[in-house]
């Protein structure tokens, strides 16, 4: 069973569950260059207008009576970054933080976060028909590549790094521990979906059940390493893992943090996802050490949010948003993309921030600087259809 046919058992909860804890996989891949690439997923639709602010525009006050109101930090008088990432301003001021507005993929179907990070993952519009991810077909242009892949909880694979290229795999031992309480808090929130509270309480079941022997059984013998992970995907513990494996012949890595599904409450909600991702971040900077000069971090999301806000606080499905970058090897302290401005007559559907730029071409500039891959290839094979002749130039 697939992810999208195991969440979408779960029709009511379908939202937070496309960004479920139980399925945070990291993804590793050895290269021949010396430069460094992370990829986070933010699963669940980062609203970009909040975490970085477009104060200086007159209809950003209107659209967000609420959200609009907090104090934010400024880093340009248009420009202001929510608070929760004050941790991450040293490195904005250093040129080592910055933001590409107003992008977003080609998706632009019923704003599902599975079509949505399908089409993230698998670098093309054409789901169906591709099954691998722009990260393995990456991989496959370069001559002498390998890969390993490890998967904090269970066997869910990355689509991101899915694909035919050879790859070593395993998963990391966890420890799913759950009191009495929370199993039967699990319950009660399941108890009218019947198909996923009987999967999920058999997850639990199994992970119980299972001891160091069997994990390390199921593991093989490959001379893999293994990671004790929270239930909750501790997103520390992946950037520290992460960073252990870049710091030697590791050139690629991936994972997943999710909490960016903010229909309600978004002002704490947001507030925790956005500090998770700057202490992420940061974690990042600090275990890779010298290394860090070499790095170029992207993450991205499957799509932004509404421009106003909604009746419960929060913002629904939207399209536009901010792919945020970090790095020693990149360009930062500047917000780039063309802004499209807030105006009901500016908005993509009289209701989303319009996308001006494809956040393919943002990652594939990247992919340029960081590993010399030519247009064509990047064009054709790594994205395809993307048109790189707009591309930010975001390394050094």
């Amino acid at each position: 069973m697939d992810r999208r046919n195991f969440l979408i058992g779960g029709t009511a909860l379908g939202c937070s569950l496309a960004a479920s804890p139980l399925v945070t996989p990291v993804a590793m891949a050895a290269g021949p260059w010396d430069n460094r690439l992370v990829v986070i997923v933010l699963r669940g639709g980062m609203d970009g207008l909040d975490a970085l602010r477009p104060v200086g525009d007159p209809d950003y006050a209107s659209l967000r009576p609420n959200l609009g109101q907090a104090s934010g930090l400024s880093i340009d008088p248009f420009w202001s970054l929510h608070p929760a990432l004050e941790p991450l301003l040293p490195l904005w001021q250093a040129g080592e933080l910055g933001a590409v507005h107003a992008t977003s993929t080609p998706y632009r179907g019923k704003r599902s976060h599975f079509d949505g990070q399908d089409i993230l993952e698998a670098g093309s519009t054409d789901i169906d028909g591709v099954s691998d991810g722009w990260l393995n077909r990456m991989l496959g242009a370069v001559p002498g590549m390998t890969a390993e892949v490890a998967y904090a909880i269970g066997q869910e694979q990355m689509l991101i790094l899915t694909g035919p290229n050879p790859r070593l795999r395993w998963s990391p031992q966890a420890r799913l521990d759950m009191s009495p309480q929370a199993r039967r808090l699990l319950e009660l929130v399941l108890h009218d979906d019947p198909m996923f509270r009987n999967a999920s309480l058999q997850a639990v079941d199994i992970a119980d059940s299972l001891t160091e022997e069997a994990l390390a059984a199921a593991t093989g013998e490959d001379g893999a390493t293994s990671m004790r992970v929270s239930p909750r995907g501790d997103h520390r513990a992946l950037a520290q893992f992460a960073a252990s494996r870049l710091v030697g012949d590791t050139r690629i890595a991936s994972f997943s943090l999710n909490g960016w599904d903010t229909h309600n409450g978004q002002v704490g909600s947001l507030r925790g996802a956005l500090g998770r991702l700057s202490e992420t971040i940061l974690t990042l900077k600090d275990n890779l050490g010298p290394v860090w000069g070499k790095t170029a971090v992207l993450c991205m999301t499957e799509f932004g949010r509404t421009a106003r806000e909604n009746g419960t606080k929060g913002t629904d499905h939207g399209t536009g948003g901010t792919m945020f970058y970090a790095g020693g090897a990149l360009r930062g302290g500047q917000v780039l993309g063309r802004w499209p401005g807030l105006a009901e007559v500016d908005l993509l559907d009289a209701r989303d921030l319009m996308p001006t730029s494809d956040v393919r071409a943002a990652a594939g500039s990247v992919m340029q600087g960081l590993f010399g891959l030519s247009r064509e290839m990047i064009e054709t094979t790594v994205f395809p259809g993307v048109d790189m002749s707009s591309a930010p130039r975001l390394t050094l």
